[in-house]
């Protein structure tokens, strides 16, 4: 079966700069890998993209001790962007994706301005033509989330960025903030191209045992994803695109077909799957055909006909 409608460009109407994608559905940062993980149970040509593990100038082992904590509709995280450094990235995962022909958004983080200008530089200097920014990650002790809650830094920040790198520029946002508008319109003043929000809540996960007339207690402290943080997706989203002009990419619960056009209705543009994936490997692919059979049905030429339907209706 053909997905040629699917088809979708992401495009900042101010400076022109834009992404094309095969479809608007996205593997998250976190939950997809680098490159060929998910190759045994999803077809790449259902992928618009994946967003790898977040980046990092150097090698990072991650938090010790537990890591995932699963509760009532998602999970709690707390990996402390363990990953590969940005050098074994460029000559080992780079190589691998571009042998496969999958699209990607490369997934950076940092402790200073400094660790963010230099990421980006070597993203130019590779050619990497999407690069999603992480100012927002919960379950690391300094940086990402210190940028990520401040207009005034946030756009400090990504001014620096994009005097250094020139392709397309996503920032993730945070929902831990009480105005998100004023984050959205930094970033897009500063002259990133896209946004993609919400990235998880911060939340606590505890259990209870009780052995041998005695409590034990266990928590864990990290990021919340999965179905139970939606509502707050859609709200972020909606107050998102209502302050900015420069397209949004949803993440934040999406699992079926009824919450890709939840998302459209408030103005979302694509979408990332995170958590989905975990109890789904395949559900990138299946929420593409059924989107794409949806489309058939009912007379949809394009993607974009179907979400200008969706938000005016």
């Amino acid at each position: 079966m053909g997905i040629e409608n699917l088809k979708t460009t992401l495009k900042n109407e101010k400076t022109g700069n834009s992404l094309i994608l095969k479809t608007p559905l996205i593997g998250a940062s976190g939950t997809w890998g680098y490159n060929v993980e998910y190759q045994d149970y999803v077809d790449y040509k259902y992928l618009g993209a994946i967003s790898t593990k977040g980046i990092t100038l150097e090698e990072r082992l991650g938090n010790v001790g537990e890591r995932i904590f699963e509760v009532f509709g998602g999970l709690i995280n707390r990996i402390g962007l363990e990953n590969v450094g940005i050098e074994a990235f460029i000559s080992d995962k780079l190589p691998i994706l571009k042998e496969n022909n999958i699209d990607f958004l490369l997934n950076i983080a940092g402790n200073t301005i400094e660790d963010y200008e230099k990421l980006a530089l070597i993203a130019q200097t590779n050619n990497i033509k999407a690069l999603e920014v992480n100012v927002s990650c919960p379950n690391v002790k300094k940086g990402c989330l210190e940028f990520g809650l401040n207009p005034e830094s946030l756009y400090f920040l990504i001014s620096k960025i994009r005097k250094v790198y020139e392709g397309f520029l996503i920032i993730k946002l945070s929902p831990n903030t009480q105005d998100i508008k004023s984050l959205a319109t930094a970033v897009e003043s500063a002259g990133a191209d896209c946004i993609s929000a919400i990235n998880t809540l911060r939340g606590l996960g505890v259990k209870i045992d009780y052995i041998n007339n005695k409590f034990y207690k266990k928590t864990v402290q990290g990021g919340l994803s999965g179905t139970c943080i939606k509502p707050v997706a859609l709200y972020m989203v909606n107050q998102i695109s209502s302050a900015v002009k420069i397209p949004v990419m949803a993440i934040g619960g999406i699992s079926k077909l009824s919450d890709l056009f939840e998302f459209m209705a408030v103005g979302a543009s694509a979408f990332q799957i995170g958590t989905a994936n975990f109890s789904n490997p395949s559900v990138i692919e299946d929420l593409a055909i059924e989107l794409s059979e949806f489309m058939q049905k009912n007379n949809y030429k394009t993607f974009d006909d179907l979400k200008k339907d969706i938000k005016n209706g």
